[in-house]
């Protein structure tokens, strides 16, 4: 009862670690993921298929090769890594770095969907708003962003799901370290290595209620988001 106790309490960290890595990088790129995705959805110029391919990258790259450049770009004798060393900073294989390799691999999946929110809301409402007296950052918050806004909730929900299970960046960047970076996909590969095969399906199960619950989410918001189109 002892070890089963342990146990418990190991897995319950581990899940409140991987969800807080997801919850942090997910919070992390909200931000710059909206603004990134408002500026796409109103550039008409060139050069924009180009930036939507260099922010796509993250979802058709093996994990491991941005794990790879984030490593290379926070290494010690790197320009970055020599600021934040200075600044005594340190990321590299620690949950810093966990976080970091799960925002950068869900940072594509959020932007594409609240650019296709902020691509649904009619320029006709905003250029009222406009002629009314509003700012254009005025505009934006008081009428944009409450139009795109299950746009914007959908790729959140969607930038978090994808970081509960990301690990090829992860593993290179930050390790796989037990109570610092081990997050459930981490751990379950740790299992299967050592022969523990019945723990790893025990973990592969929770991470299983994790992605549904998160992935149930996203599809009641996309629904709605259907149904509100067609109305």
């Amino acid at each position: 009862m002892a070890a089963l106790a342990v146990m418990e309490e190991g897995l319950t960290g581990l899940v409140l670690f991987t969800v807080a890595v997801a919850a942090l990088s997910t919070a992390l790129i909200l931000v710059p993921g909206v603004a990134a995705a408002y500026a796409l959805s109103r550039w008409r110029g060139p050069g924009r298929g180009v930036v939507e391919t260099v922010l796509a990258l993250p979802l058709v790259l093996p994990p491991t090769a941005v794990g790879l450049v984030l490593l290379e770009l926070l290494a010690r004798d790197s320009v970055l890594g020599r600021f934040l060393d200075s600044v005594g900073v340190e990321v590299v294989f620690t949950p810093k770095a966990v976080v970091l390799a799960s925002a950068v691999m869900a940072f594509p999946l959020l932007v594409r969907s609240a650019r296709a929110g902020f691509e649904e809301v009619d320029p006709r409402l905003v250029a009222v708003a406009r002629t009314l007296g509003d700012t254009r950052t005025r505009a934006f918050f008081r009428v944009t962003l409450p139009l795109a806004w299950r746009g914007v909730l959908t790729g959140a929900l969607l930038a978090f799901s994808r970081a509960l299970g990301e690990f090829g960046a992860t593993v290179l960047v930050a390790g796989n370290i037990p109570g610092r970076t081990q997050t459930l996909s981490l751990a379950i590969f740790q299992r299967t290595q050592v022969g523990q095969d019945a723990d790893a399906l025990k973990l592969a199960g929770v991470a299983v209620l994790l992605a549904f619950g998160a992935m149930y989410a996203t599809e009641v918001v996309t629904r709605r988001r259907g149904a509100r189109g067609l109305a």
